[in-house]
This record gives C-alpha cells, structure tokens and sequence, in this order.
C-alpha cells in the first residue's frame, strides 16, 4: 500500500501529489492512504470516500469540534516540515507525492475514472455548468481566463504578474483570433475589481463565495479554452477537464489556435510541448 506523507502548497499542488497514486490504484487494483489531506478535502466527496482511498486523520467529529482544524493544520505543518518526521517516513517506506509527478504511466488509460474520483459536490458542478451556460447565451465559445496576481508580484521576481490591463489585452488579442465566433469569458480570480475594466470583453465571474476557489476550478474546466500564467491550478482544470490551455508567458504574446493544448500529465501538453519545473 501505498501512503502519502507530504502536503505542499495549496490545493492543485495536494491533487497533483495524489493524482499519480490514484491512477496507478486504478490501474493495479491497489489500495492507497492520504496522510494529510487537504482543508478543501468534503468539497470531493467521491475521493474523501473512495473504497481503496484510506485518510485515517479524517475524523470529522473532531475536526469541526472547538479547533481541530486548526490542531490539524499545525500538525500537518510540523510532520511535513521536520527532518526527524522526514527520516521516519523514509525508514517507514512512505512516499512524497510531489515526487510522482513523473509517473505518467496511468493517467491517460484511467481518466474517466479519476474525472469521477475528483469530480466535486453537485452544489459546485451544478453552479459551474450553471455559469457557463450563462456565458453560452451570449456566446458560442466560453475561454476561461485565470488571473492569478498576488504572490505572483515577487514569485521569480515578477516575471508572470500581468496588470488587469494586460489580461484585458490579452482577452482582447484572444477575442480577434476567434472573430469568427462569439467569445466570452470566465474570470477566475480571488481579487475584488469591477470587470468594467475589460471594456469590449463579454465577462462573467463569481464573487467571494464559499468553496469559491473549487467553484473557480472547475467553472474553468468547462470552458472551451483556458488562458493564465505558469500555475498547477490551470493545470489542473485543463487536465481534469480536458481543455485546451494556454500559459501566458511575456506581456506581448500573440496567440494562434495551437497556443492552446490540452495538458496530459503535470509536465507536458497533448502537442508534446514541455513545462519547465518552475
């Protein structure tokens, strides 16, 4: 049996840690555990419950009571970020998620199966294709765009933080490759601006919501492009989703229909193009 002891980063990061492993059980009829999942964790309830998935910390009695989540996060922090928990988990033959991204072996054959393991609550899906559809009165093709700002404004010395007017620039660049059709877009994004900013663009989003960054994620992995800078949560949208995506790389970038491909695995599109370990 396979188990999962590390927790990196936000939730993309924790479900390409576990996507690997789940595969792999699909394909060999294996069973595996989840040491230190992720808060967002009841938002998927087909993984949480999944019968050869095991999260023996998951003990929602305790976890909503007084402040076991925080109890638990503290001790996520400290099993995941200490030498001495490091050792017992090799000596005890545990592995760290982060490093299966590698193991593209199962993804492609299982992933009707691992759309419906991670496939989140009704209340969400529900909601996203309620949102598409939506955007599909106006429009014949929906292109959901991630802006991702914040952290971004120092993550590589601010290589991929765009400004909103340069998001609008590139909707618009997007817009005129497709001027054959009807273009709108999802805007997925934890900021508080007024999509007046995008003047010419056709634009819905939702506002802070609960589970909003779920809703966000697979609001995006319904629309028919994806555009956003380097970030494993477009990643996962256009992977779980099957959706073309598109990394925003400089402030000047043109677009062509084969800017957009879908992702195959946490390192390569479908057209074969690579993904720097950034």
């Amino acid at each position: 049996m396979r188990v999962i002891c590390d927790a990196p980063g936000q939730t993309c990061n924790r479900l390409w840690t576990y996507v690997a492993s789940v595969a792999r059980c699909i394909a060999e009829r294996r069973k595996m555990t989840i040491l230190f999942f992720d808060w967002t964790i009841e938002d998927f309830p087909n993984l949480l419950h999944c019968p050869f998935i095991y999260f023996p910390l998951w003990h929602k009695w305790y976890l909503e009571r007084g402040n076991g989540w925080n109890n638990y996060k503290g001790l996520t922090w400290k099993a995941t970020h200490n030498k001495q928990w490091d050792r017992l988990f090799k000596l005890l033959g545990f592995t760290k998620g982060w490093s299966t991204r590698n193991d593209t072996r199962y993804l492609q054959q299982t992933l009707p199966e691992l759309q419906h393991i991670f496939r989140p609550t009704d209340n969400i899906m529900q909601r996203a294709k309620d949102m598409i559809a939506q955007l599909r009165t106006e429009s014949d093709m929906v292109v959901g765009i991630h802006i991702r700002r914040g952290d971004y404004a120092t993550w590589h010395n601010g290589r991929f933080f765009y400004e909103l007017g340069e998001y609008h620039q590139f909707m618009l660049r997007i817009q005129e490759l497709y001027k054959e059709r009807r273009v709108s877009f999802f805007i997925s994004s934890n900021e508080d601006f007024d999509l007046d900013c995008f003047k010419g663009c056709y634009c819905k989003r939702f506002g802070k919501e609960p589970s909003g960054a779920i809703l966000d994620l697979y609001t995006l992995a319904l629309c028919d492009r994806i555009a956003g800078p380097f970030s494993s949560y477009s990643r996962w949208a256009s992977f779980i989703g099957r959706v073309p995506l598109c990394f925003l790389e400089s402030k000047d970038q043109q677009f062509t229909d084969g800017s957009f491909s879908r992702i195959v695995d946490f390192f390569h599109f479908e057209n074969g193009k690579e993904i720097y370990d950034w």
